[in-house]
Parts: structure tokens; C-alpha cells; sequence
């Protein structure tokens, strides 16, 4: 029986530049690509989840242009171990290869993966392909990782040139695929998910917005990002293309942008505990009001705060919410309504688009001010004049919500000048 690699997409949903399946397109075997829904995410997630439809379509439209190489990734639905067992039994298996994930759960199932693969006689092969910079390779002179932003970046920059964006033509070989075109018959509500019905905006990521970026980011009005964050965090476009458009622009302000990103990706790799603690561990002794009736208010964006509004019902209505404005958001949450800042991420993690969980807790914590590199606890955003400072005609705020400045719109639920002293004082007695 001839032997085969397997090619395993994740967080990679592309056909070109893909380090780990050009990797795998370049050896000797033919590749069979498989996909895994992984029963042990799907069972935590709500049954209209706008990502499980996402990958979905994405996947259709891999496949689509996969008819015509012959071929097709074949779309599992089960538990990894139990999908590479049934592998196992039906192909001749030389190795497996995939791109590289570093968040707890994957780490995790990746180990049971190359355990298991071991038994077979299997070898488990991992690229980066996600980040330019990943693990260890910027970290202090000792070795030790960075937890504070600006020199993580220096370094970041001072170890960056030209060879990080080397590209992957894997597009050029997809001949060496498995010839299959037969698809399996999966569908949404087999993986029991409905369609969900948000409103999805496309990609704004061109030169123009690069540019643009540092003048115009912090005005939601003006829908000038790059809504890059779900096709980063699914894979549907290369970081290398990335970071290379943002290297040639001469405002660098994009680029550091990409750059947080990869340092909260280090940051959760080399601190997993921070997915349920906060970094500085004296802030777990925050006495959290966690009142219910308010985070309802806060998810349903009905605060009476017409900034803190708007980015709630954008979030609920599309799956995404403006930069500036998860700030103020966070904020409110965990400053004003003493909330506690892991009921927010669960929150972010079911509602966003992009979610990527170590940008949301990293953002998260450094909202709460418990974090890394994180705002000090005294610095509490004032949603009013957020609102006044960066939408200040109500363009943004009136898209949202409409019923603002007239007699339907609810004052504020709580006072600013009240809450702001009020969490001053419960975080100094937390921290003391």
C-alpha cells in the first residue's frame, strides 16, 4: 500500500503560502488534507456560532478550488484521537504534518496527538506558520520572556529583516494531493449548528489603511481597520503577507499593532496560567460586586452610556467591535460595574469574530489592570468623554443606537464620578 502524509488545517484555512503543507507537498508521498471539527471545542460553543460557520463556508470554498486538482480536504467531525485512530486503520500513514498552535488546549492535544502517532510508527511534524516570531525567540538577554511590551517590540524589530517573509508556494503544488473529489456529507446541522445571523463585513486591508492607520484607528465612525483579525486567526491570509504589505507602508503604527499580537501569543505560551489567573496574582484579591442584573446590561448594551452602547450592540449584532471601543467597553465592565474581567472575556470569547484567546485575555487583563503591561488600576476611562473626544457628531453611536438622544434612551445606570472612586477604592484595598 503506497504510503501517505497527512496534512492536518487549522488555524491555516489557505491554500497558498501555507508552510506546513508546502512542507508536506514537497516530500516524496502524496498528501491527503483532512480538517477536524473537534468535538471537545464544539460541545462548549452556543448552536448558532458565526466561526463554526465560518470555517465551514471556508472549507467549501478550499474545496471548490480543490475540484480542481482533483482533490479534497476531507472534513472530520469527532475527537483528534479518536479521528487519527480511524485514520490509522483506513491509510498507509508516513507522518503528519500540521503548522504549529500555542494555546493550552492545543498544546495539550497536540502532545496526545504525537504520543499516539509514535505508537503507529508515525511522525508528527509541526511549522510556524501563525506568528513571525514565536516561543523563544525574543526574550530578554537571560532567556527570560518579556512581560512588558515596548522591549519585547524593540527586540522583535532588531531581530526582523527580510528572511522571516520568506513565502511558501504551496499553491504551485497541489498536484501531489490525494486524488479524492468526493466530499463527505457534513453539514452545519450535522455538526449540530444553525446558521447564525450576523452581519459579516469584509476585509478592509490595503495600502490606503496602513497608511491611514495612525490618524484614523481610534474613530469607529470611520470604519477605517483592517478587520484583518478573523482571517488572521483562522489562517485565511498569511501573517508573512501581512507584516510584508505593513513593512513597505512608512507609518509603522499598523505593524506595531501586529506585533502585540505576537507578544500576547508568547505571553500565554510561556504563562498558560493567566487563561483563568491574573499575571499580577495580588489583583485576585479584588472584591468583585459581579452583579448579574448589570453584566445584562452591559451585554445587552443598555447602560446608558451611548459609547459603551454602541460597541455591545455592534459586537452582538456583527461579531465584531471597533478597537477603541473594546476598551471603553472593558473598562466600564471592570471599572465601573466591578465586574469581574474573566465574565467579559467569556463574553468576548463567544460573541468575536476574531476571537483569539491570547489577545482576549491579554487585552482582558490589561483593561482590569491585572495583567502584563497592563493600564494601571487608577487609569479608568471616561465613557462620556470617550464619546466626545473620538465620536464626537454621534455617527458611530447613532448607527448603533438609534434611540440615542431621544426620550426612549435610558440614563446612565451608574454614576461615573461615584463608580470611579469607587473602584479606586476597592482596587487600592485589593493591592495594599
Amino acid at each position: 500500500m503506497e504510503k501517505n502524509t497527512v496534512f492536518w488545517f487549522r488555524r491555516d484555512l489557505r491554500l497558498s503560502d501555507n508552510k506546513g503543507l508546502f512542507k508536506a507537498l514537497s516530500g516524496s508521498n502524496k498528501v491527503l488534507p483532512i480538517f477536524i471539527f473537534d468535538k471537545n471545542i464544539l460541545h462548549k460553543l452556543p448552536p448558532q456560532d458565526a466561526r463554526v460557520e465560518l470555517i465551514f463556508h471556508t472549507l467549501q470554498k478550499l474545496n471548490d478550488e480543490l475540484e480542481k486538482h482533483e482533490s479534497s480536504i476531507q472534513i472530520l467531525h469527532g475527537e483528534p484521537l479518536a479521528v487519527f485512530n480511524d485514520l490509522c486503520s483506513k491509510y498507509a500513514i508516513s507522518k503528519v504534518v500540521t503548522n504549529r498552535d500555542y494555546e493550552p488546549y492545543a498544546l495539550e492535544r497536540d502532545h496526545t496527538i504525537s504520543d499516539f502517532l509514535k505508537t503507529k510508527g508515525i511522525s508528527f511534524e509541526t511549522h510556524k506558520d501563525q506568528v513571525i516570531f514565536e516561543r523563544n525567540e525574543v526574550v530578554k538577554a537571560d532567556g527570560k520572556p518579556y512581560t512588558v511590551y515596548t522591549p519585547y517590540s524593540k527586540k522583535w524589530l532588531y531581530h526582523f529583516d527580510n528572511t522571516q517573509l520568506e513565502t511558501y508556494p504551496s499553491e504551485n503544488y497541489l498536484h501531489q494531493l490525494v486524488k479524492n473529489t468526493e466530499r463527505n456529507s457534513l453539514s452545519l446541522e450535522k455538526l449540530g449548528f444553525q446558521k447564525s445571523d450576523l452581519t459579516i463585513f469584509p476585509l478592509n486591508f490595503n495600502t490606503q489603511t496602513i497608511e491611514e492607520y495612525e490618524a484614523t484607528r481610534n474613530f469607529p465612525a470611520l470604519e477605517s481597520t483592517s478587520r484583518l483579525g478573523s482571517a488572521l486567526r483562522f489562517g485565511q491570509v498569511s501573517i508573512r503577507k501581512v507584516v510584508a504589505e505593513a513593512t513597505a507602508c512608512d507609518n509603522n503604527t499598523f505593524l506595531k499593532e501586529l506585533i502585540w499580537r505576537e507578544f500576547f501569543m508568547q505571553i500565554l505560551w510561556h504563562f498558560p496560567q493567566t487563561v483563568e489567573k491574573c499575571f499580577k496574582t495580588k489583583y485576585e484579591h479584588i472584591q468583585w460586586r459581579n452583579k448579574p442584573e448589570d453584566f445584562e446590561k452591559w451585554c445587552l448594551g443598555k447602560t446608558g452610556y451611548p459609547m459603551v452602547d454602541a460597541g455591545m450592540r455592534e459586537l452582538n449584532t456583527t461579531g465584531f467591535m471597533h478597537n477603541r471601543v473594546r476598551m471603553v467597553v472593558g473598562s466600564f465592565l471592570c471599572k465601573h460595574l466591578l465586574i469581574d474581567w474573566r465574565w467579559g472575556a467569556a463574553y468576548f470569547a463567544e460573541k468575536l469574530l476574531d476571537y483569539e484567546e491570547a489577545s482576549n485575555i491579554g487585552n482582558w487583563q490589561w483593561v482590569a489592570g491585572c495583567g502584563v503591561d497592563a493600564a494601571p488600576y487608577f487609569r479608568i476611562f471616561n465613557p462620556t468623554e470617550q464619546l466626545k473626544k473620538f465620536d464626537s457628531k454621534g455617527v458611530y453611536t447613532t448607527k448603533w443606537v438609534p434611540e440615542y438622544q431621544t426620550l426612549e434612551y435610558p440614563p446612565p445606570m451608574v454614576d461615573h464620578k461615584m463608580a470611579r472612586e469607587r473602584c479606586l477604592r476597592v482596587y487600592k484595598d485589593a493591592v495594599a
